[in-house]
């Protein structure tokens, strides 16, 4: 694929993206931000398996990022002790990936995508609340 036609791709998934992101519910604006903290590991692993260090320096620093704003939605006074050890779990995961990022160890990549995996299947299974309809 040429670069004219992948910049153009790369824009087309990004409005994709954003659409989405603007007409999701709060449950589902989640599991986005999983499915984004997941991508931009994958994508980090990729590149520090072929020594792209600026690539992979942003896409770690992007899943940072995205954890922080999982952090960030955590409801504190709602979700109790589920909340903080969540928050305690996402501080877990940036710091394993600032790590993998300094040290270019795969093995933490796998480690944060796994427990973003184990997290995003619980979330998964709460779900949203749903209006009732007529006749239900």
């Amino acid at each position: 694929m040429n670069a004219l036609a992948n910049h153009a791709m790369n824009q087309y998934k990004q409005v994709g993206t954003q659409v989405d992101a603007a007409t999701a519910d709060p449950h589902r604006l989640i599991t986005m931000l999983f499915d984004g903290a997941l991508e931009k590991i994958a994508i980090a692993k990729g590149a520090m398996a072929r020594q792209d260090v600026a690539e992979k320096g942003q896409k770690i620093g992007r899943a940072i990022a995205i954890i922080d704003g999982l952090r960030a939605s955590l409801d504190r006074e709602k979700g109790g002790e589920i909340a903080e050890n969540l928050d305690a779990l996402y501080d877990y995961m940036q710091c394993c990936l600032l790590n993998a990022n300094i040290k270019n160890d795969a093995g933490l990549l796998d480690e944060v995508s796994d427990l973003i995996r184990e997290v995003k299947s619980a979330w998964e299974v709460i779900a949203p609340e749903q209006p009732e309809t007529v006749g239900s």
